[in-house]
């Protein structure tokens, strides 16, 4: 599987930061703030994850397919909590290698599947999967509608997918265009709206929720918890990123204040 410099730059960072984030100083800050300790790379809580379970209308014998997986939040809590079986997929092996070693400490290991792959070029049969989930993966991907279409191809007829994901707000003047994309992830910005890219890549939204007050939030008490645990995260990532994650943590809470970035739910079903 061959990647662009971009995805293989982003793979390599999240691998290491899914190494990192099995620091107890880490899990601990994950528990507080997330109410899970997965090593997670999205703002999805524990609330949240219990929400996208019953909108997926996830059953024992389903298969749902969690896309940007990482470390297995939140594709093994969805597991745990309605014994579904789950395919977790994502580019970096060693946040794959953490998911697949928490299946099995949580007795999972017989309903998970690891696979590393591309969104948009996902390795599956047609209509393979009963329910799809990705949270805050296509704000961290260049090629949304590839994804989006990836996604229908292997979905069943009617099948539910619930995402996550951060868009720049609309009608921004330039400046704070500027600001909300150097604020949020890297691939942020698109050109469509969501519901449009849903459209196109064949499915129907059926509902869209905005999440933005409760992620301002999650990143405020996060950025607490860092301060708070200052002295053992600095020992985890050195000084100098230590101070350039709690920069970046502040710069994206001013622009999520300011109207600048905003983070939505949605709910499609795949259509005929």
């Amino acid at each position: 599987m061959a990647l662009t410099r971009e995805l293989n730059e982003l793979a390599c960072r999240l691998g290491k930061c899914a190494e990192l984030a099995r620091s107890d100083a880490m899990r601990d800050l994950e528990r507080s703030v997330y109410g899970c300790d997965y090593g997670s790379t999205s703002g999805t809580t524990r609330l949240e994850a219990e929400r996208i379970a019953e909108l997926l209308e996830l059953r024992p014998g389903a298969r749902l397919l969690d896309l940007g997986a990482g470390s297995g939040w939140p594709g093994l809590y969805l597991a745990q909590l309605t014994g579904c079986d789950v395919v977790l997929v994502d580019l970096p092996l060693a946040a794959l290698r953490i998911a697949l070693e928490r299946a099995v400490a949580d007795s999972l290991a017989q309903r998970c599947e690891t696979v590393a792959a591309d969104g948009a070029c996902l390795p599956f049969r047609d209509a393979t999967f009963d329910a799809l989930s990705h949270s805050d993966v296509l704000c961290c991907t260049p090629d949304k509608l590839g994804v989006l279409r990836a996604c229908r191809r292997v979905a069943r007829h009617r099948s539910r997918m619930v995402f996550t994901s951060m868009a720049i707000a609309p009608s921004l003047a330039d400046p704070d265009r500027r600001v909300a994309m150097e604020s949020g992830p890297k691939f942020v910005d698109t050109e469509e709206d969501y519901a449009i890219l849903l459209g196109q890549s064949g499915w129907c939204l059926e509902d869209r929720a905005d999440l933005t007050a409760a992620l301002l939030q999650s990143m405020r008490n996060e950025l607490d918890g860092m301060r708070a645990r200052g002295d053992a995260l600095t020992k985890v990532f050195g000084s100098d990123e230590f101070a350039e994650r709690l920069k970046r943590q502040r710069a994206a809470i001013t622009a999520i204040d300011a109207g600048f970035l905003r983070r939505e739910l949605f709910v499609a079903r795949a259509n005929v």
